[in-house]
């Protein structure tokens, strides 16, 4: 069997394969975001690399076998600094924290944020790499001094298991990479005025990367023998890709989860137009995906499933207590601290209700965020190009009524992806390649049902045209 590891936001989770892609046993375990209510979101290196012992030792255990090789994906972003030893010098800074903003804005506004985006493709945001090495710069330098590297979450998991200290092309994207050359861009540094901090920068493995032995403080976490072969990487979002059977030019997929993320199979970069979105090398050398990673995936709809006292599973119940329309209530979902990246960058951009009455329910409240969800969908993969197959997967697709609405919304056809564990599938594969392990690519991202959109939905695209007018309306309030 192959085991595949995905490292996600809140939880880590392993799934165990058979060589035909049969999901044999699933673990999971949750992991803590420390949130300190000043937009500060933390994460304990630890605690995770513990969380990885448990589920490998546990679908070991369910299926009673041990695998040939492990791959490993994960959450991408966030600041992971770790000595020469794999070892954590602070505390993670996750992805959705939102120090550096700052440092954005004045990139922003200094011309420096486009004028990276014109060299490779990939727009910064608040909680990648740069802006968090530049705060954090300003307020722990010596935390910094301390630091071997300015890791990954994936890459840091590896390191512990293996002693290899590497990153994957895809991960090393954004913000400082080269993506034709994939190898570091020391202008792009200079630009940032980050240049000092080159030598935190893990190197990038070339290719479709390579596995490395667990070793010995591997055997002990994950309670397997030393030696079998660990590969980590692509991050999540290409891991998706590859997990849903995304292997085509024009292909996309949409991902619904704690991030919306839309994505497109594209053979071109492309540095023109609006400095958006990301240009994620895959495995594959002339490859990339045009990405526009939304903020306002599930969160947004977990936002207001709290609010109002209900819980994800409700979801489907309460949709159908409205109707198409949300009965005139409309919604923006920027509810991230961090404002939006894609399809348009904007760290001020926030969330908001409109078209509320005495009359309006808890069930128009939560229907109006999942349109408005589907809505910028639609808005982020028109954005990339799709011209292909579009795939979707992540918790959100699990609700019937929700893919079909973002059909719907999209007019076109929805390949639900192969479950369970797209991302911990997409990583097993990635690792059968490097090995060159044998398999039927078809067989293990056969789509599990086409969701057909509903021709007659002309509401939505009412709703659609309303919804770019209230945006384009909101980002000069946001100013």
């Amino acid at each position: 069997m192959i085991i595949g590891i995905d490292l996600g936001t809140s939880t880590t989770k392993a799934a165990a394969f058979a060589h035909d892609g049969e999901a044999l046993a699933v673990a999971v375990r949750k992991t803590t975001m420390f949130q300190f209510g000043n937009d500060s979101i933390e994460q304990d290196f630890e605690q995770v690399l513990a969380t990885v012992g448990e589920v490998v030792q546990e679908v070991c255990a369910k299926v009673n076998d041990r695998p040939i090789a492990i791959g490993i994906t994960g959450q991408g972003d966030g600041l992971w600094l770790l000595d020469k030893h794999g070892r954590s010098v602070r505390p993670a800074i996750s992805w959705l924290d939102g120090r550096g903003n700052a440092p954005l804005q004045n990139w922003m506004d200094s011309g420096v944020y486009e004028a990276v985006f014109r060299r490779n493709a990939n727009a910064i945001f608040p909680g990648c790499h740069a802006p968090f090495l530049a705060a954090v710069s300003q307020t722990e330098p010596e935390v910094l001094e301390r630091a071997a590297t300015a890791s990954y979450l994936k890459d840091g998991i590896l390191q512990r298991l293996t002693g290899a200290r590497v990153t994957d092309a895809s991960d090393a994207s954004l913000p400082f990479l080269d993506i034709r050359t994939r190898q570091y861009d020391p202008e792009i540094l200079r630009l940032l005025g980050l240049s000092r901090f080159e030598r935190l920068l893990a190197p990038v493995m070339t290719g479709c990367g390579q596995a490395y032995p667990l070793n010995a403080a591997g055997s002990a976490i994950t309670g397997l023998p030393v030696g079998i072969p660990i590969h980590a990487g692509p991050f999540d979002l290409p891991a998706c890709a590859i997990g849903a059977g995304v292997n085509k030019v024009g292909d996309g997929l949409i991902i619904m989860g704690t991030t919306l993320a839309c994505e497109t199979l594209v053979d071109k970069v492309d540095t023109t137009g609006d400095p958006v979105g990301m240009t994620i090398c895959m495995p594959s050398p002339g490859t990339w995906l045009r990405a526009m990673p939304a903020m306002v995936g599930t969160a947004s709809l977990d936002w207001v499933l709290n609010l109002v006292g209900s819980k994800p599973e409700d979801v489907e119940g309460i949709i159908a207590q409205s109707a198409p329309g949300a009965r005139g209530v409309t919604a923006l979902p920027y509810f991230a601290a961090t404002g939006e990246r894609a399809p348009f960058a904007d760290v001020r951009a926030r969330g908001q209700f409109a078209g509320l009455t005495m009359n309006s329910t808890r069930a128009d409240l939560v229907t109006a965020i999942c349109e408005s969800v589907a809505y910028a969908a639609r808005h982020c993969i028109e954005a990339t190009g799709l011209d292909g197959r579009l795939f979707v997967c992540g918790g959100g697709s699990n609700s019937p009524l929700w893919r079909q609405m973002i059909a719907d919304v999209l007019q076109v056809p929805l390949h639900v992806a192969r479950r369970p564990e797209v991302g911990a599938r997409g990583a097993a594969i990635a690792a059968m390649d490097v090995l060159q392990i044998d398999y039927d690519f078809a067989e293990w991202t056969t789509p599990e049902t086409i969701v057909e959109p509903n021709v007659k939905a002309k509401n939505y695209q009412i709703g659609f045209t309303q919804y770019l007018e209230t945006v384009a309306s909101a980002r000069k309030l946001w100013k």
